[in-house]
């Protein structure tokens, strides 16, 4: 290594040297909300609200004699069922001092303006982690928050767990949690039992939803559509890594990975038996000033409607890791 001139003025003694930041905020959090930005949505009208349920008769080959009189015999009508939900407050807030407002700041003309996108951004996160949280409806009181029952408090018809779990009882509000069992590794015949039985329902399932590590898992099963792109010449077809397509025998599931539902589950859904229901969407609130600064409140008041819950099916208590 040469060595320095004698009295050379290096950038260590320099007192007037400009600072070199970057007008980029680096953000690598993930927002993709995959289950809330495919189901469907409603307006709540109240903190709880309702839906009804129906089903048709078994089928039957029964027939029915020439002339027979139903006068004394008619078929007794089965009436619907109601369900409900209640809808949660989400929120996210933050308090800005004046003067931080003012300041030429990199990145960001408006610290205002920036936190405020930022808390919309984890509030849509959290509100795809309640939809999806193992979470029995809770009414609320005045010291107790309202809680809706989440997606996994919903699902018990066509749900393959282990032998110690148990399945969600309930009957008109989703009112207990799942309770877990052992996990056992996530395979092609628990997909398939839970596919099967999701069709014998009547469900007409359209996407398998999972956690990252099932994800990886559920790309080595046997029914995964190859994809495939052409390249010249000779050498032969390459595969895509990231396949994402289950053809099944009742039709081809979506793999859709999810970073915000809990790893141990796999959800089977129809998007269009699922709804988010909606008493107050997000919005931003301008709460009063008791200081120098100024303070913002980012909520949305929203529950989980799962239509019938014989629509949609899983496979849960699954291992998570190698």
């Amino acid at each position: 290594m040469p060595a320095i001139e004698a009295n050379t003025f290096l950038t260590y003694a320099a007192k007037g040297i400009r600072e070199d930041l970057s007008d980029l905020v680096a953000d690598v959090s993930p927002t993709t909300t995959p289950f809330s930005s495919n189901i469907g949505s409603r307006t709540a009208e109240n903190t709880f609200y309702e839906w009804q349920t129906d089903a048709l008769a078994a089928a039957s080959a029964t027939p029915t004699r020439e002339g027979a009189d139903f006068l004394d015999n008619m078929t007794a009508v089965t009436a619907t069922a109601r369900i409900g939900n209640y809808c949660q407050i989400n929120i996210k807030d933050f308090i800005i001092s004046g003067t931080e407002q003012r300041v030429r700041k990199a990145g960001r003309s408006s610290e205002i303006g920036y936190q405020a996108a930022k808390a919309s951004k984890e509030l849509k996160r959290n509100v795809e982690t309640a939809l999806l949280a193992n979470s029995g409806a809770v009414a609320g009181d005045a010291t107790t928050a309202r809680v809706t029952g989440g997606l996994p408090a919903f699902l018990k018809t066509n749900v393959d767990k282990a032998s110690d779990g148990t399945q969600p009882v309930w009957t008109t509000i989703p009112t207990d949690p799942r309770n877990d069992g052992t996990q056992r590794p996530f395979t092609e015949t628990l997909l398939k039992g839970a596919l099967e039985d999701c069709f014998t329902a009547g469900a007409e399932v359209s996407m398998l939803m999972v956690g990252a590590y099932n994800k990886q898992v559920a790309s080595g099963f046997s029914g995964i559509a190859e994809q495939r792109f052409n390249v010249k010449g000779d050498a032969p077809t390459s595969i895509i890594g990231a396949a994402d397509v289950y053809v099944s025998d009742f039709g081809n599931l979506a793999i859709v990975p999810n970073r915000f539902q809990r790893a141990r589950d796999a959800w089977l859904i129809d998007p269009d038996e699922c709804k988010q229901a909606t008493l107050r969407p997000y919005q931003v609130e301008t709460l009063a000033r008791t200081g120098d600064a100024q303070k913002r409140l980012i909520l949305i008041e929203m529950g989980l409607e799962v239509g019938n819950e014989a629509g949609c099916g899983g496979v849960v208590d699954l291992t998570t890791s190698a």
